[in-house]
């Protein structure tokens, strides 16, 4: 059996889980949310939890089971408590700013650019003297932020050999000795 999988999800006060054929709805404080689901996986709401059972041991039932207890639990705790992903712009002359959420990047190419963020997460920018301009996003979809984040960082990736870019305030960037002169 899949350790994640026999793992109940227990549904705080003030969320509802709700299955019909093909589709769980998740409502708490903060928002709904919905997730498919193949219907081979069988979900029960009983006693404030949700339980997974998979029908039988083959491969694909087996990373089911898994797959949609984890995705479940992330939408439980993303409509009670919610999501923050903090970014932070390493570069001399790097700046961020937004306007609602849009948000306009100087990131030492030959001009701006610009990044629409989705309306459902909220987008804030901070530019303080003595630190790195930073982007904080917020919502309810913790696989939304990750994937609005991710092509945040793709505009500049953070190099190895001074950490210039943009990277996540907690990512450890592994470092490259640059090149030393030759001995003569």
């Amino acid at each position: 059996m899949s350790r994640i999988g026999k793992k109940p999800i227990e549904i705080p006060a003030g969320v509802t889980v709700s299955v019909s054929d093909g589709l769980i709805t998740v409502k708490g404080p903060k928002g709904t949310l919905q997730q498919p689901y193949k219907t081979d996986i069988s979900v029960e709401v009983k006693d404030g939890k949700v339980f997974f059972s998979r029908p039988s041991d083959s491969k694909e039932h087996r990373a089911l089971h898994g797959l949609y207890r984890a995705l479940v639990a992330n939408m439980v705790k993303g409509v009670t408590t919610g999501y923050k992903l903090e970014m932070e712009l390493v570069g001399v002359g790097y700046k961020a700013s937004n306007q609602g959420n849009l948000i306009e990047l100087s990131l030492g190419y030959s001009h701006s650019v610009y990044f629409m963020v989705p309306p459902e997460i909220k987008v804030s920018t901070a530019m303080e003297k003595g630190k790195n301009p930073s982007i904080v996003l917020e919502g309810i979809d913790k696989q939304l932020i990750g994937h609005v984040a991710a092509e945040i960082r793709r505009l500049r990736k953070p190099e190895p050999y001074k950490g210039k870019g943009i990277k996540f305030v907690d990512e450890v960037i592994r470092r490259k000795a640059g090149k030393t002169s030759a001995k003569k």
